[in-house]
């Protein structure tokens, strides 16, 4: 049997996006349900430039253990003008300390947490349908104002 490839990641961009305040719902009984609604950002790397179209929202259940399950859904606009979907499911833990530190806004390296996603690309855009055939991996940082994403293509 053939060695099937080991796969290699490619920056296609840093996200910097500005977040307001979460929203929580209350405890329920997968933990705690809350939203972050998500602002304009910037959209800057070897291949995706443009920004962050103001209007997403980050879903998250704060599970007993305190990771958050985070469930994120937004556009970006190109340089070029089109419209890019990006669903980015994934988790964000660390130690409790870390995690409270986060919570109040406190600077924290974002080598102390865990903080990636999976992402699905979607454009109707001719010179961008290659997105929508990619799987996609963010590495993130969380501050207290802002998030910023690194999103690398999974070859």
């Amino acid at each position: 049997m053939a060695a099937r490839p080991i796969p290699n990641l490619s920056l296609l961009c840093t996200i910097e996006c500005k977040v307001d305040e979460v929203v929580s719902l209350g405890h329920a009984p997968a933990g705690e349900r809350r939203f972050v609604p998500l602002g304009r950002g910037r959209v800057s790397g070897p291949v995706l430039n443009g920004e962050l179209i103001e209007g997403g929202v980050d879903w998250q259940w704060r599970r007993a253990d305190g990771t958050l399950e985070i469930d994120a859904h937004y556009a970006l606009r190109l340089a070029d003008g089109a419209v890019v979907e990006v669903q980015s499911v994934g988790l964000r833990h660390g130690p409790s300390e870390v995690m409270e530190a986060l919570a109040r806004g406190d600077e924290v390296p974002p080598s102390a947490y865990y903080f990636r996603t999976a992402v699905r690309l979607n454009t109707g855009a001719p010179a961008w349908s290659h997105l929508n055939r990619m799987l996609v991996l963010a590495v993130g940082a969380r501050e207290k104002r802002r998030v910023l994403l690194d999103l690398y293509a999974i070859g």
